[in-house]
């Protein structure tokens, strides 16, 4: 190879990393101001791999000019025989380049199979998290490639997936539920590279790395994909990876169109944290379920499958006004309540047989209660209950009873909880798990309604009020 044509296959990733990784790092200041300026770092998700080397060793070049802070971080674990060895064999590399290395070892227990590739991803993801934390570094860069991004499409595209899944690995983003932190984004500089041009670079630059004997093993699907499919469409369409990824991006564009009208829908259907559901019927199927799609993320749940969308539109749209419709969700329930589709947490209904907890107060601003799923706070008011009177109480915590009364002031009449809930809408299946506080047997207070009056008790000058802060879904 003369000069000329090694010069120019050295220069195709490094000048493709650099304004990669330029976008990435100024899409991240954007999002997270606190990342740029003289104390800005990054790390590399560091296996000793091909990809990841590459990755160290153009990281390290962007560093070293712009005056970063850079991290390697490897996670052992303990999966493969050789194992240490690739660990002494990452130590030694970023000893040479003069990179500090952070090591997490992780043991997955009890995993079998096909279960092993997805626990070691969720478990190494977790670390990769926590050492971020710990270092302070907003921008964790992962080696994924062109070829990376093409197995991902067409996994999702065999799995049936909508346009989300079609739109594979985007450049950057947050990953709160895989990495642990909000505070963290994940960054993926050389998505614009084949892995062939990586294998040109590291044997360009002599960069030596390790090879993973798992890769090979065709038990898991990307593998698979990687070694039996992937090479007979490459026989029959030549640079078939800029294309899955070309079109990847296509996907994306499409996708962030329906979230801008999912987000215009939302507004216009929501009252609080529940949906409007004679708006939501005004909506087509298909701009409903985009909608309800865009509400599960907002919140952190998983996508349902477009069966069990369907089958819970239904029952939503179809039940009668006073008809108690419970939809279970992996990670929650949805319920109806006069005209309004509430998201809940899921509950075990042996929890309404909890027995009572009795405590005192000893002047905390808030009392934790695990099992009762919420938190009771203590605030200062302009008229509560004397402060000196509350902390000689042998208080009590406990789920509502029949013939439970509460009066809300002086001028008002004393009426059964059930009729405070029904007067203020409290829907029916919060009215159960809705704790009350007591002091020798009179309610203090009712969560969801408010404090009962004690005339006697109450400081008119200033005292204590009680609050419920039951725990986000």
């Amino acid at each position: 190879m003369s000069s000329r044509q090694s010069t120019a296959v050295d220069a195709s990733p490094n000048a493709k990393f650099e304004r990669a990784l330029g976008a990435i790092r100024a899409r991240v200041s954007a999002c997270l101001p606190e990342a740029g300026g003289p104390s800005a770092a990054m790390a590399v998700a560091y296996s000793g791999g091909l990809d990841s080397t590459v990755l160290l060793h153009l990281a390290h070049a962007h560093a070293l000019n712009r005056g970063l802070r850079l991290h390697a971080f490897h996670v052992h674990h303990g999966l493969s025989p050789h194992a240490d060895a690739w660990l002494l064999h990452c130590e030694r590399q970023c000893e040479q380049l003069g990179v500090p290395l952070d090591v997490r070892r992780i043991v997955l227990d009890g995993v079998r199979g096909q279960g092993v590739e997805q626990a070691a991803r969720i478990a190494r993801y977790a670390a990769l998290g926590e050492l971020c934390e710990a270092r302070a570094v907003p921008l964790l860069l992962t080696a994924h490639h062109q070829d990376d991004q093409a197995e991902t499409v067409l996994l999702q595209l065999f799995r049936g997936s909508g346009v989300a899944g079609l739109s594979g690995m985007d450049a950057a983003n947050s990953a709160p539920g895989l990495l642990g932190s909000d505070r963290v984004f994940m960054g993926r500089p050389l998505l614009g590279s084949s892995r062939a041009d990586l294998e040109r670079y590291a044997a360009t630059h002599g960069i030596g790395h390790i090879e993973d004997e798992s890769n090979a093993d065709p038990r898991f699907a990307r593998n698979a994909l990687r070694h039996r499919v992937m090479p007979v469409i490459g026989d029959h369409f030549s640079g078939y990876q800029e294309r899955i990824a070309r079109a990847a991006s296509h996907a994306q564009a499409a996708q962030r169109i329906l979230d801008e009208v999912a987000a215009q829908d939302l507004e216009a259907c929501s009252d609080g944290e529940a949906l409007v559901i004679s708006a939501l019927k005004s909506l087509s199927q298909d701009r409903c379920n985009n909608l309800l799609r865009h509400w599960f993320a907002l919140r952190g749940l998983r996508m349902p499958a477009s069966a069990w969308l369907d089958e819970m539109r239904i029952q939503i749209f179809s039940a009668k006004d006073d008809a108690r419709i419970r939809v279970t969700h992996a990670d929650g329930e949805i319920r109806r309540h006069r005209d309004r589709i509430h998201l809940t947490r899921r509950f075990d209904d042996n929890d309404l047989h909890m027995p009572a907890i009795d405590f005192r107060w000893s002047g905390e601003g808030a009392c934790r209660f695990e099992r009762y799923g919420g938190t009771l706070q203590f605030e200062h008011a302009s008229r509560g209950l004397d402060t000196a009177w509350l902390r000689e109480q042998a208080l009590q915590l406990r789920f509502r009873q029949a013939g439970d009364k509460l009066r809300l002031a002086a001028n008002r009449p004393t009426r059964t909880l059930k009729q405070h809930y029904q007067a203020l809408g409290v829907p029916h299946w919060e009215r159960e798990r809705l704790p009350i506080i007591t002091a020798a047997g009179h309610i203090l207070y009712a969560a969801g309604i408010g404090m009962h009056w004690h005339g006697e008790h109450c400081d008119r000058d200033g005292g204590i009020a009680l609050r419920w802060l039951a725990d986000p879904i």
